[in-house]
């Protein structure tokens, strides 16, 4: 069955996403779904002039989640600045009257090792990544806590520390994980707010900028799976109740499975493409 067979209604309809980043790729694909249902989305990004490689600003994001019926807020900013993070929570609340979803969708990446990755970049990512994560979600918890159903969804992997992936890259495997413990940690300390927080990572690699230029061209993309398939996932995280439904670090087809959606030859890059030849991702053995 496909994600519009399994659900007809529209629960996120009037529902509050603020996300981190969102001009592009996975974020883009999760705001659009939500968008779908009605849902009010505001997107604090860098992204304000195109990019010389990338498509997308944080304006042409906010149209087409217009264009997708949904409200949208384009709020340029930084992840990383104090300020920025306490302006991008109180425009969304003033601009929709509360939040009911943060989603922690911007992330670096920089799979070199440890000798090779420079300490500018070894900061980068634990400033966007696990800095972000965590300041996006707490300066949005007392308004978080005013929400009938509310979420918190970082796009980070199981805490697998096995030598493996500890070793791999050991400066993107810190901030990734350093994600991941932050929206744990926030999940047991809020979880008598009824709040809840999970991370959602997918089995397979995505086709989306991140893959193409980090992890493998166009070689790499063709044996992906597309965002819609990590939208579809998150959009079945969100509906479901924050206060039975946290705590948890979710992977992407198991959630699908869960719903009922069992069909995922559709989210094949390269249409046709069989499971077996997809590429999996990295953090899950």
């Amino acid at each position: 069955m496909t994600p519009d067979e399994i659900r007809t209604d529209k629960p996120l309809a009037g529902k509050t996403i603020l996300m981190s980043g969102g001009s592009r790729g996975i974020g883009l694909a999760i705001a659009l779904r939500a968008a779908r249902d009605g849902a009010n989305i505001a997107l604090l990004a860098k992204t304000d002039t195109p990019h010389p490689k990338l498509e997308g600003t944080v304006h042409t994001a906010a149209e087409q989640i217009r264009a997708a019926g949904g409200r949208a807020l384009p709020i340029v900013g930084d992840v990383r600045n104090d300020d920025d993070i306490t302006e991008a929570v109180l425009k969304t609340q003033g601009e929709f009257d509360g939040i009911d979803i943060v989603i922690n969708n911007a992330s670096v990446i920089d799979l070199s090792g440890s000798l090779d990755l420079s300490s500018k970049k070894y900061d980068l990512m634990q400033d966007v990544n696990v800095r972000g994560t965590f300041l996006l979600s707490r300066t949005a918890l007392p308004i978080l806590k005013e929400s009938g159903n509310p979420h918190i969804l970082s796009l980070s992997p199981p805490l697998n520390t096995t030598p493996k992936w500890l070793g791999a890259h050991t400066g993107y495997s810190l901030a990734k994980f350093g994600m991941t413990m932050a929206t744990l940690g926030i999940a047991a300390e809020f979880a008598k707010d009824g709040i809840a927080a999970n991370t959602l990572w997918p089995a397979t690699t995505i086709a989306t900028a991140a893959v193409k230029y980090a992890l493998g061209g166009d070689r790499m993309m063709k044996v992906s799976r597309t965002p819609e398939i990590y939208a579809d996932a998150a959009y079945e995280v969100l509906v479901q109740p924050a206060r039975e439904y946290t705590g948890q670090t979710l992977i992407v087809e198991d959630v699908l499975r869960d719903a009922g959606i069992t069909d995922f030859s559709g989210y094949a890059a390269t249409p046709g493409t069989p499971d077996s030849e997809l590429y999996p991702d990295i953090f899950l053995d």
